[in-house]
């Protein structure tokens, strides 16, 4: 398995220089102040590949190349927005980058309720408080048909914090929720959300898929001809929150995507850690089933809660078993020839992390904690 690190280019506050430190190979990076549905310019492209390269480094994985909004609802000017996409790839090939990571979660890449929850022993890490969350579409967004897509228990908490929160903590919490638009995305207020919200409505979950398939269609033959390996990422949390529907979110919701294009360059970015929030996912057999179609690895660990909340554990601490998991990739590479690019995904906030202006969860020494932790495991199975 390859060491890669994710870089935010221009929006984040690591120097290659300083990620030289880490030892890492490979560099995980995008051109993330381009709008969504525009091409990516050769030219910018070979200056981030320049950039990376006289760092020392290799540019391994574009993570992410977006998909436009109208092509997750179906809607507007799809031909232009395909062409679009296909001509980004056909530049990223041109620089000899390979392998490309993207998600097809509606609205937000991720979504989290604390960018800053403290740790026992010390220092921050993210959390999904399905409490918080249902408290944002009850009662910030208006949801009240919410009150059906949470447990009990966390819509009772829920209400309970909502009286005797603030206008700052409840600000608090929309700006966590927002976190999940990456790069240079514009924020959005509540009444911006719900509009953006309205425009899903009456998106199902067989439509979602159906538009994900015409993606596939559209673009993986592209991909395969110019030698590019395309890796979905699966949705964070996986499971339904505001309303929209989830498609990557299980082991079967894998299996059909694979199928829908039963192409190689149709493949997973296996992340342990948005799959190892669903109570019902087996990860070692997630690994074991679509080890062969894996072109990279996100590697982190939860502690998941009987009311869907979750916390982002440290690498070795959490429920997912990342030592099985991690075997069945190293015999997923030997099996079929391949170096599957992995990162230590996300990191706690510690020592001189804190109150440094990182992207959530995106630190230094947490993560360079997190790259320790699973250099051990692969030296020991290795």
């Amino acid at each position: 398995m390859r060491e890669t690190w994710r870089w935010f280019g221009e929006f984040d506050p690591l120097s290659l220089t300083e990620i030289a430190q880490t030892g890492t190979a490979g560099i995980v990076s995008a051109l993330h102040a381009i709008p969504y549905g525009k091409v990516w310019p050769a030219e910018k492209i070979a200056d981030r590949r320049a950039e990376i390269e006289v760092a020392g480094f290799t540019w391994d994985v574009v993570e992410s190349l977006p998909v436009h909004e109208d092509i997750k609802r179906g809607t507007g000017p799809l031909s232009q927005h395909f062409d679009a996409y296909r001509a980004s790839l056909e530049n990223l090939a041109s620089a000899g980058i390979k392998t490309v990571c993207y998600n097809f979660m509606p609205i937000l890449d991720w979504t989290r309720t604390d960018l800053s929850a403290p740790l026992p022993s010390g220092g921050t890490c993210l959390h999904f408080s399905a409490a918080k969350m249902a408290v944002f579409e009850i009662h910030m967004l208006g949801r009240e048909a919410a009150r059906e897509a949470y447990h009990q228990d966390a819509i009772r908490a829920g209400d309970i914090w909502f009286l005797s929160s603030t206008e700052a903590e409840r600000d608090t919490l929309l700006h966590a929720v927002m976190a999940g638009l990456p790069g240079a995305v514009d924020r959005y207020d509540i009444n911006g959300l719900k509009t953006v919200l309205a425009s899903y409505d009456g998106l199902s979950h067989d439509d979602l898929r159906a538009n994900l398939k015409r993606f596939l269609e559209e673009v993986i033959p592209t991909a395969s001809t110019l030698g590019i390996n395309m890796c979905i990422h699966p949705d964070d949390p996986p499971g339904e929150i505001l309303g929209l529907p989830r498609i990557v979110s299980t082991q079967d919701d894998i299996g059909w995507i694979m199928q829908a294009v039963d192409d190689p360059a149709n493949g997973l970015t296996l992340c342990t850690g948005s799959l190892g929030a669903n109570p019902y996912n087996d990860l070692p057999a997630i690994a074991r089933a679509f080890g062969h179609r894996t072109h990279f690895a996100h590697l982190r660990n939860v502690t998941k809660d009987p009311d869907g909340s979750f916390t982002e554990s440290g690498h070795l601490a959490g429920d997912v078993d990342l030592v099985a998991v991690i075997d069945e990739l190293l015999e997923a590479e030997a099996n079929h020839d391949t170096n599957i690019p992995f990162r230590a995904d996300h990191g706690h906030a510690l020592l001189s992390d804190i109150g440094q202006t990182f992207q959530p969860g995106y630190t230094l020494i947490g993560r360079l904690r997190g790259l320790a932790e699973l250099r051990g495991i692969i030296a020991a199975l290795s």
